[in-house]
């Protein structure tokens, strides 16, 4: 196998498992379950197709392919939530904040499992 053989496997990868329909199923549980959902629309990059994250009032946050700009627009109005660029307002403070809080109780998680040994 030569350096970029796993690489070039990976790109194709995700467009061909992708369900645009579980997608959008997942999606629709997502914003049911979760309370003051927004849409952040990430640009297309060269690993990612485009995509949207959207976070919920505490932060909590999923990301998913979301079909192009295009896409991304038709999902809000279907999820009746409002859409962001990410380019132009960035990510909201409350999903950092979200991360942070779960990387400490990650450790502590961790610290207690050791300690329990």
């Amino acid at each position: 196998m030569g350096l970029f053989d796993k690489l070039r496997r990976g790109r194709g990868r995700g467009s061909a498992t992708s369900d645009p329909a579980a997608d959008l199923r997942y999606l629709q549980q997502w914003v049911a379950d979760h309370h003051g959902v927004e849409a952040f629309v990430e640009p297309k990059t060269t690993v990612t197709d485009v995509t949207v994250v959207l976070v919920a009032a505490d932060g909590e946050w999923t990301r998913r392919r979301a079909g192009g700009q295009a896409g991304a627009r038709r999902l809000s109005d279907r999820l009746r939530i409002p859409v962001y660029d990410v380019q132009k307002v960035g990510y909201p403070q409350r999903m950092r904040d979200y991360d942070a809080r779960q990387r400490i109780l990650r450790k502590r998680a961790a610290r207690e499992e050791l300690g329990d040994r």
